[in-house]
């Protein structure tokens, strides 16, 4: 095995892609508190940069027909974490009033005996999305047993 050329690395931005921007653009605003960074609006190349405290964090592509399919290859589910528990909860009933559907029946752990654990939802074109924190999901049931929550919804 050779001399590794990436010495530090991190995620950068997450690139989606969107059936209706004028759709999801206020939902990740709205529950994410994203600002947006930059939009273009010319027919055909509808996009937004989204971000926080002035870091790229999302960007939308309006370049679908149909939404978010799980079964083909490609992105599984887009994780956010937060700094608490309380703000997945409050994260969740906003998402409530939004008409978002959840996989699961509110905050939920990563697994059995797991601290950590959160929220799993879809955003407006049926995208996995999960908020979680840390610790402070242990005191509801793992809902799939020994296998990570996050797989399989």
């Amino acid at each position: 095995m050779g001399t590794v050329a990436i010495h530090a690395l991190q995620t950068g931005h997450v690139g989606l892609n969107v059936t209706d921007l004028d759709r999801s653009l206020p939902f990740y605003v709205r529950v994410f508190g994203f600002e947006v960074q930059a939009e273009g609006k010319e027919d055909g190349r509808r996009w937004a940069f989204l971000g926080r405290d002035g870091r790229l964090v999302l960007t939308l592509w309006q370049q679908s027909g149909t939404g978010f399919s799980t079964q083909t290859a490609g992105l599984h589910h887009l994780s956010f974490q937060v700094e608490t528990i309380d703000e997945v909860k409050a994260a969740e009933g906003l998402l409530r009033e939004l008409g978002a559907g959840f996989a699961h029946d509110g905050v939920v752990p990563h697994g059995e005996g797991a601290a950590s654990g959160g929220i799993f939802f879809t955003d407006p074109d049926g995208i996995r999305l999960e908020i979680y924190a840390p610790s402070g999901a242990d005191t509801a049931p793992a809902p799939t047993g020994a296998a990570p929550t996050c797989g399989f919804f």
